[in-house]
């Protein structure tokens, strides 16, 4: 079967590389990609809707990436059974924050406490009476950098007149959140379901933060391990207790959810709440959990738009996979694009993954914020991140910006799933 993979980050380019060992696929385009998807795939320049739509007439099946076109309903556009991710409605769960939050508390499913303003005076009223440190989010989309851990009401104002006055996400911010505070260890869970049932895939821990020891300012993440802290008897009280009401909850507003479903956690004191659903594969959760994915890519994303996933069960490789992004100094903010990177022929025990890259003549120039994703594998998680942070090492472009500590916090953990 033909397969068009849209999208162009690290995220997509996982998804790719694991198509490309499908004997059920046959031809792979990608629109955009990028510069390393261009050795797997037939890169073809569109990225606008009405392009995509137009594009898919020439395959068979549809896999959409990014969170924007699934909230902008490109699965809506396409014809019955040929996308494979949710519509614009089921979507919702992630393009808006608030609708998420209301059902989270409708439904009974653990979150922190919260409240919502659409006007900066009625939100500055609420933050001179809270209790620090809080929590303030954006409601819409904003390529995770828009939640804010505040710690003061000083710094609280702030954040504020950047979202609702400076309109630093532009409509994304028009109603914000603000919520408790949630100590704890966070982990990441994605399901793929088709409405009905759930196949969860290994839980996996973000680094969402940009420096060190989870300093600085929210990305849209900085590296990923897996399997995280969570065993898989937990895993399943997840998707009993977390996925299963979501998704229920949708389809009580005559919404089907089908495609994968994820749920950003933190395990407290109290027990698992959730941060975040998202509506599509994390990244760069995607990229180690793909690289222990010893099944077919293909099977459960054509159950879950048959309806069929009760009959899909998946296999995984032995050991733990780590993931570190490489990215541009000055991200998230402002970066410098058009450097050559150099050194990716030396990387053996790795596998990367491009994200912000382009392909000029014979050369990989930077041309995103996150530019690279160095994902190895090793039988401990400290093997694994051994094993990756020395391929990293191989790799230079100007100004190459990665943490030194993704995993470094669980590096003795030993998940007891794990053979």
């Amino acid at each position: 079967m033909k397969v068009l993979v849209v999208g162009s980050g690290g995220r997509e380019h996982a998804i790719v590389w694991k198509l490309a060992q499908s004997t059920l696929v046959d031809k792979i385009y990608a629109l955009p990609g990028n510069g390393g998807m261009k050795e797997l795939a037939e890169c073809v320049p569109i990225s606008d809707m009405g392009g995509i739509i137009k594009f898919a007439n020439n395959v068979d099946l549809v896999i959409v990436g990014p969170e924007i076109l699934l909230a902008e309903g490109l699965i809506n556009e396409l014809p019955k059974n040929k996308g494979f991710g949710p519509t614009k409605e089921a979507a919702t769960i992630e393009s808006d924050k608030s609708y998420a939050k209301e059902l989270i508390r409708k439904v009974g499913i653990p979150t922190a406490d919260f409240n919502v303003f659409t006007t900066l005076e009625s939100a500055t009223t609420f933050i001179d009476r809270a209790t620090y440190p809080i929590v303030i989010k954006a409601s819409g989309l904003a390529a995770g950098k828009g939640v804010f851990i505040i710690k003061n009401i000083s710094d609280a104002i702030e954040v504020l007149n950047k979202i609702m006055t400076e309109r630093i996400f532009g409509d994304s911010g028009n109603r914000i959140i603000i919520e408790e505070y949630l100590g704890g260890e966070e982990v990441s869970v994605i399901a793929f379901t088709d409405g009905k049932d759930f196949i969860p895939l290994l839980p996996c821990q973000d680094h969402k933060k940009l420096l060190d020891k989870d300093k600085g300012p929210n990305t849209g993440g900085m590296g990923a391990y897996t399997p995280a802290v969570l065993t898989s008897a937990e895993v399943g009280k997840v998707i009993e207790n977390i996925f299963a009401p979501c998704v229920w909850g949708i389809r009580k507003e005559g919404i089907v959810y089908k495609g994968v479903l994820y749920a950003g956690l933190i395990i407290t004191s109290d027990g698992l709440k959730v941060l975040e659903f998202n509506c599509r594969f994390g990244d760069p959760e995607t990229q180690p959990v793909i690289k222990l994915l010893e099944s077919d890519l293909i099977e459960p994303i054509l159950a879950v738009i048959e309806g069929n996933l009760k009959s899909v069960s998946l296999k995984w490789h032995p050991g733990y996979a780590t993931c570190v992004v490489l990215a541009s100094d000055g991200y998230p903010d402002k970066y410098e694009k058009g450097k050559e990177i150099t050194g990716l022929e030396k990387v053996q025990e790795a596998t990367v993954f491009h994200a912000g890259t382009k392909k000029e003549k014979d050369k990989i120039i930077t041309s995103g914020g996150r530019v690279l994703g160095v994902t190895g594998i090793g039988k401990t998680l400290k093997d694994s991140i051994d094993i990756t942070y020395n391929e990293v090492s191989k790799i230079h472009f100007d100004k190459m910006y990665y943490r030194k500590d993704i995993g470094s916090k669980n590096a003795k953990f030993q998940n007891p799933n794990v053979k």
